[in-house]
């Protein structure tokens, strides 16, 4: 598997995957967690298993990461599936480029546990960070697809609870429309090998639970999006949640905020995640990495 290399041969690895709604939840968290054997992390990252908030996390590091700064990093999976072992290389690998550590906490999925334990189990990752001493400015918060939504949802339950909010927000091909309404859902279809329109609702139906889809914590993008840091937002031009990035992006800008938006031709969902497959991968977490180091100062 190390042999691929482009997005060509990416698609046509998909290709070859057991279609998701042939797969029980626990055999797509498996297939997920696979990742973890295929992927390696950046080289002389230590990895720290710890309780962060009450909840299992890891602590990422590399002998030179500063101590005074950390990317708190919340995972894709539609809140149903994903774990360290599936994102670990990625978070890893965006933390470094920042120069900096992560805390990768271990929030709890659906459907065993509904909205809003994501979202507040990662506001209780970032107190813990506070706590050990990490001040607010010093942090970024970055995540992908719902991980990405998440991003956006920490934020805006941070402001509710008045804490004081962390330097920035990465959202990588974020799912911030849990109603799934989004024209690209249907103008991409046959371009996305990864994300299906079905499979997201049912998705939502997990994590809902008797929440309305248009909650603000659930769906980010009907919030009230003012006075939130920067953002920095990537997406690709052939997946369906292109419309969910390209209308946070307007909302944000909309409520006054500061919004960096990328669009990357021919990429799809969450090309970061085939980092050692995709030049463009590197490329995007380089990117990401100097967004960071900018807002850390």
């Amino acid at each position: 598997m190390s042999t691929i290399h482009g997005i060509g041969a990416v698609r046509a690895h998909l290709g070859k995957l057991p279609a998701p709604e042939t797969m029980t939840i626990a055999e797509r968290r498996a297939q997920y967690d696979r990742a973890e054997k295929v992927f390696a992390l950046p080289t002389g990252m230590a990895v720290e298993a710890v309780q962060a908030g009450g909840r299992p996390a890891e602590w990422l590091r590399t002998p030179t990461s500063r101590a005074d700064a950390a990317l708190l990093y919340l995972h894709g999976g539609g809140y149903v599936i994903g774990s360290a072992r599936s994102h670990r290389h990625l978070a890893g690998a965006i933390a470094a480029g920042a120069g900096i550590a992560c805390l990768f906490p271990d929030y709890r999925l659906a459907p065993e546990h509904p909205f809003p334990a994501a979202v507040d189990d990662a506001v209780s990752a970032y107190r813990w960070l506070l706590e050990r001493g990490v001040e607010a400015p010093r942090v970024v918060i970055a995540g992908d697809s719902a991980g990405g939504g998440l991003v956006v949802a920490t934020l805006l339950a941070l402001r509710q609870r008045g804490l004081v909010l962390p330097a920035g927000g990465v959202c990588i091909s974020p799912w911030v429309d849990l109603t799934c309404s989004g024209a690209s859902y249907e103008t991409k279809a046959a371009r996305d090998p990864i994300v299906k329109r079905q499979g997201v609702l049912q998705m939502a139906q997990h994590y809902l639970g008797r929440a309305d889809a248009e909650t603000p914590l659930a769906s980010p993008l009907f919030a009230d999006l003012s006075g939130l840091p920067p953002f920095l937002i990537h997406v690709g031009s052939d997946e369906v949640l292109l419309d969910d990035a390209t209308q946070l992006a307007a909302r944000v800008r909309a409520a006054g905020g500061q919004v960096e938006l990328e669009v990357w031709p021919d990429m799809i969902h969450v090309w970061h995640w085939f980092l050692p497959w995709l030049d463009e991968a590197k490329t995007a977490v380089d990117g990401i990495g100097r967004f960071m180091r900018a807002r850390l100062g």
